[in-house]
């Protein structure tokens, strides 16, 4: 599978990506990750890829030629399934199931907005260029769309076979519970002990589910 994102901030990206397992996965070729720059696309001398919004009000607008132009770069002779991403607070909101989706595709281009958005007409260019999707990431907004894209890779990554050793490491397919203990059995802090509960300990399995489905 490969991530493609459009991003003026590649570095900041990067960081994530290349530790844990989405590093691992990289290394170990089950995913790629390629980045393009809007700024490389644009046709001033400063590299600036913002202007003041048609219509007035508060900050600045992403232009829509160098995003269009990084993307329509990316998915050159690109042959396999793919689809662009878009996020916009207004989305439908990225689920699991939305993630499972994803992983069926060969190419997802990760468009990364910032300031107040892009100029919307990049939007329905791109939408000639191959499918999109539009998704919000949670309810919050957030400085720009690289913390988005992060969620997504590493939600569509993790999915993927041999990611994560094996299917039943995804939490959502098997019974899992918000609350998890290790070694060492009992904790002791400021005279008070904290210990691990009795069920967990039985290796009866039946039992185990069923308290992990109450918490």
């Amino acid at each position: 599978m490969r991530f493609h994102l459009v991003t003026i901030f590649q570095d900041a990206c990067d960081a994530y990506l290349s530790v844990s397992i989405i590093g691992r996965a990289r290394k170990e070729k089950k995913i790629s990750i390629t980045y393009q720059n809007p700024r490389y696309f644009v046709e001033n001398k400063w590299g600036k890829t913002d202007e003041r919004p048609y219509g007035g009000g508060p900050g600045m607008v992403m232009v829509a030629l160098p995003i269009v132009k990084s993307v329509e770069k990316t998915l050159r002779n690109k042959r396999g399934k793919k689809v662009i991403i878009w996020f916009s607070p207004s989305g439908r909101q990225f689920t699991n199931k939305d993630a499972d989706t994803l992983a069926k595709y060969d190419d997802i281009v990760l468009v990364c907005g910032r300031y107040e958005g892009i100029d919307e007409r990049a939007k329905k260019i791109l939408k000639t260029l191959a499918p999109m999707k539009e998704f919000a990431i949670g309810e919050a907004v957030y400085t720009g769309g690289e913390v988005p894209s992060l969620a997504i890779v590493d939600a569509v990554t993790r999915r993927l076979p041999g990611v994560l050793g094996k299917d039943t490491s995804v939490e959502e397919r098997r019974i899992a519970s918000s609350a998890v203990y290790t070694r060492p059995k009992t904790i002791l802090y400021k005279g008070k002990e904290y210990r691990v509960p009795k069920v967990l300990q039985t290796g009866h399995h039946a039992n185990i589910d069923k308290w992990r489905c109450l918490k």
